[in-house]
Parts: C-alpha cells; structure tokens; sequence
C-alpha cells in the first residue's frame, strides 16, 4: 500500500507524507484538517483508519470493493463518496475511467483508489493553486477533488465533440470508407453512453453536497460548489446532445448507403434495358420462319441499324435523365 498524506492547520499547510499512525495526533490539535489517500489498501489497512476515524463499516466495504456507481452516502459521523475521473484515447475514441472513494468528515479527507492510475498530482496542484481558500477545511479539499473530476468530464467531452465533427465531414464524402464511418459512429456512442452513465448521477452528488442540513459547506465554499453543480449540467447536456447526434450520424450513414445502392440499381437497370435492344431484335431475326429479308444481306443491316438506333435512343434518353 502506498499513501500520502497532508495537514492543514488555520488554511496552512504544516506537514506533509506523515506516517498513517500520526493521523490522529494531528486531528487532535484544533483547527486542524488531514488529508489521507490510500492506493491498494488491504482490509487491515482500512480497519485501522477506520478505527480512527470511526467510519462505518459499510463504507469501508464499498472502499475495499471498487466498481460502485457514483453516489454519495451519509452516515451519522461522516460521509462517503464514489466518483471517477475520465480519460479519451483519441485514436480509438474510448474512454477508459478511475475510480476514486472517499470518506468525508469533519476534520479529514479520506482518499482511496486503485491500480495507482488516478491522477493525484493534478488534485493536488489544484489545492496547491488555490491556498487563500484553504481555511474553510474540508470543504476546500473536497471541492479540488470533485472540480478536477469534472473538468474531466468536460475535456472528454469536447474531444468526443470534435470527433463527431470530422466523422461529419468524412460522412458525405464521395469516397469515404462507409465501414470505417459506421465501426467509429458505434465507438463514440458507446464512449458518449459511458460519460453518461458516470456524469448522470455526479448530478445528483454535488446537488445533495450543496444542502444545507450537511452542515458540510462553507459560507465562502457555497458559490464554489453551485460552479462544479454548474459545469456538472453543461457536461450532461452536452453529452446527451452529443449522443443524439452520433445516433443520427448512424442512421445518415445507413441512409447514405441506401441511396448509394438506388443509384446504382437505377443505373444497372438502365444498361439492362440498352441491352435488351439488341437481345429482342436478334431474338426476332433469329426465327427459323421466312420475314422481310430473310437469308439476305437486306436483314442484316437491318437489325444492325434497329440495334443501333434504338440502343443509342434509350442511351441518350436514360442519360438525359440521370438514369445512367
């Protein structure tokens, strides 16, 4: 288990990488706030913060059993939260997600992941940036976390954004690969239906943290988080804009394609009528019966002149139509 750890005491930074076993000397000094991030903890490594801290046994289960959908529960002492951060592939246009628990009390921010692919510099550069707001405890902490998240979301996005827009342009070009348009119209919907299904309920998230009865906010934090709930609906919007347009794409794809093979059926129809010319004329003089010019040089340049004539007629006909 590798971890990190913080100390704020009156929005300054006093300690920093401190042994887990300090937790709580540091929380018994007033106006303090701890930061703890834990990255592959095992059950006895959670039990022992969570003796510390006093947080709820459940919580500790859904901590040590990742995969759960963003939530925020409430427990009496503190709460806990599920969230993911979201990174595109832009050659493949697949999002891949990191998914990041956290306890919340009222002296300390409790972090926990996986796989250690969760970015936490970029969280921490966030505080870091913004020290003047480092007073108002935890409230600071978890509004860099949670602003971070949802940059994320928007940056992913505006990617998927611009991939629908060059799948646009390649869409009606005249030699566009249409199996190439329709595997990549699938893959950003299938990325558009992810971002959903993780932006959905972060909705639902921020909006409880901004309630009062949490006593969870600051005065100074409220505008802060109403911009994160802010962005959060923007992003939603967005995606959901975005994937009805990635279905219509689909099924102006499909519509394309079906054209395509109208013309193409009109115009082989075409040349099978020019053909049938010819076929009914030959068909006629080759009857074994006498006619007009039978077995005389007289039929020949007949049916060649009929086959001709008629053959060019519909040609010209046909084309000045745009059937061929």
């Amino acid at each position: 288990m590798r971890t990190r750890t913080r100390c704020y005491r009156d929005g300054i930074l006093v300690d920093e990488d401190f042994p887990l076993v300090d937790v709580s000397e540091h929380l018994a000094l007033p106006a303090s706030v701890v930061w703890v991030d834990l990255s592959d903890p095992d059950e006895s490594d959670l039990a022992l913060l969570a003796d510390e801290l006093g947080l709820h046994e459940l919580a500790v289960e859904d901590a040590l059993n990742l995969r759960q959908r963003p939530k925020l529960d409430r427990y009496p002492d503190h709460l806990f939260l599920s969230a993911y951060s979201i990174s595109l592939e832009k050659s493949t246009a697949r999002v891949s997600t990191n998914e990041i628990a956290a306890f919340i009390t009222d002296q300390a921010l409790v972090t926990v992941h996986k796989n250690g692919r969760f970015d936490l510099d970029a969280v921490v550069n966030r505080w870091d940036s913004t020290p003047d707001l480092a007073t108002n405890g935890v409230s600071y902490l978890l509004h860099g976390l949670l602003d971070y998240l949802v940059d994320g979301y928007f940056e992913a996005v505006e990617a998927l954004d611009d991939e629908i827009e060059d799948l646009e342009d390649l869409l009606f070009l005249p030699n566009s690969d249409q199996e190439q348009v329709q595997r990549r119209s699938f893959e950003l919907r299938k990325s558009l239906v992810t971002l959903r299904r993780i932006i959905l309920p972060m909705r639902e998230v921020v909006n409880t943290l901004l309630r009062r009865d949490l006593h969870l906010l600051q005065d100074e934090m409220g505008p802060y988080f109403q911009d994160v709930y802010d962005h959060v609906l923007r992003a939603m919007e967005w995606t959901e804009s975005l994937r009805d347009l990635a279905t219509s794409i689909l099924e102006a794809n499909l519509a394309i394609q079906g054209n395509r093979l109208n013309v193409i059926t009109k115009k082989v129809t075409g040349y099978a009528a020019i053909i049938a010319v010819p076929t009914a004329i030959t068909g006629f003089y080759g009857q074994n019966v006498p006619y007009p010019g039978f077995a005389q040089p007289l039929g020949y340049y007949t049916s060649g002149a009929l086959i001709l004539g008629l053959s060019g007629l519909l040609y010209l006909l046909f084309k000045r139509n745009d059937w061929i």
